[in-house]
């Protein structure tokens, strides 16, 4: 059986660090690409580094003519980070459901994307709606495979300073105790239980989910 090539995009942030390593470290895969704005500061025999401008980044990805059999989009920032609404819904929208259509058009049967917990299309709340928004997005595209994730707080350690995610981190664990039945889904949950989670989804027999914090944490025992 021939080994599959990952395509990835957000390798540089909390969990598609994650996302990396273990792509590169598992057996199963032939080939990892990573989709960044700046070239990586790694190498390794199984990875390829593919830079390109996000604003056109449907024709980066095509033009490189490169063949994937499974996707991974952990792209996202917030609305501080962004500048601005619009900007926000650049990274969160535009580039994840750009990245997607062009993952698809590469070859990919499976597609597994970060989004949020609280993600709807309809919510008042614009981070949890243009969440919702991109979900549907990419679930309309037709992949063969699509598996949606919805974390809480994020543990882990981030390059940047967000003095309100790590505070609420440092609660985590108290807070996690308080939060029982259907509010256990927003309890806080490490980066790297998140990434494992992606892929040992794309590798089960699951055509397509939902995955929250009690089914992502199941999926790494």
């Amino acid at each position: 059986m021939t080994k599959p090539t990952a395509l990835v995009t957000g390798a540089t942030g909390l969990i598609g660090s994650h996302l990396l390593d273990l792509l590169l470290a598992s057996p199963t895969h032939e080939k990892v690409i990573a989709l960044t704005r700046r070239p990586l500061d790694r190498t390794d025999d199984k990875l390829s580094n593919l830079v390109a401008d996000f604003d056109q980044l449907e024709a980066a990805i095509s033009q490189s003519g490169i063949q994937v059999d499974e996707a991974y989009c952990a792209l996202g920032t917030t609305i501080k980070k962004a500048g601005s609404k619009k900007a926000f819904r650049k990274v969160d929208y535009e580039y994840e459901t750009a990245f997607a259509q062009a993952a698809l058009a590469a070859g990919a049967s499976k597609f597994a994307l970060v989004s949020a917990v609280g993600a709807d299309p309809k919510s008042p709340i614009f981070y949890s709606r243009v969440k919702g928004e991109t979900e549907t997005a990419i679930r309309g595209l037709g992949f063969a495979s699509t598996h949606i994730f919805q974390p809480g707080v994020l543990l882990g350690h981030r390059d940047e300073s967000r003095p309100a995610e790590q505070l609420a981190a440092t609660l985590t664990p108290l807070l996690n105790l308080g939060l029982q039945g259907p509010l256990r889904k927003y309890r806080g949950i490490d980066a790297k239980t998140v990434a494992a989670a992606m892929i040992a989804a794309l590798h089960s027999d699951r055509p397509s989910a939902v995955h929250r914090y009690d089914a992502m944490v199941k999926a790494t025992r």
